[in-house]
């Protein structure tokens, strides 16, 4: 197993990591083809990175998007879409992935590692926890623009 950061486009990524976002949908609806422009601007931006858990036959088994966000105090990694196939949870991929994503903050200045995780996401909260994160009080917004 290998943890890296995806360095190009292909139909195959593009593929398995959108089989990994309908596991982590909470409707387990299939989000649509993943943009290969789009793709390739998180891939050409210092300000992600898309980390990939593969397995010995370069199968993509764990997806994490990085971002860096800031304010006027510091800089923050932030975690979006993080998801380890359902078919080996438990081996320590998610694991894995975590020390990579601290080691990616850690390597770009950042201060912390934000992230939000649904209600009914007991699982998800109970490994975050254990990995040391903390739950704090605050509201989270969207807004369409």
């Amino acid at each position: 197993m290998k943890i890296t950061k995806l360095e190009k486009y292909t139909p195959e990524a593009a593929n398995q990591i959108r089989q990994l976002l309908i596991q982590l949908s909470r409707t387990h609806k299939d989000p649509g083809e993943i943009s290969k422009q789009y793709i390739r601007e998180l891939i050409a931006s210092p300000y992600h990175d898309i980390l990939i858990a593969q397995t010995d036959d370069d199968k993509i088994v764990g997806v994490a998007l990085l971002s860096i966000i800031a304010n006027f105090k510091k800089k923050k990694a932030y975690l979006e879409d993080f998801v380890t196939d359902d078919n080996i949870r438990g081996q320590g991929i998610g694991s894995k992935m975590w020390e990579e994503m601290l080691i990616w903050a850690k390597n770009h200045n950042c201060t912390e590692l934000d992230f939000t995780s649904g209600k009914g996401r007991e699982a998800a909260w109970d490994f975050y926890l254990h990995k040391g994160a903390t739950i704090y009080d605050t509201n989270f917004f969207r807004r369409q623009v």
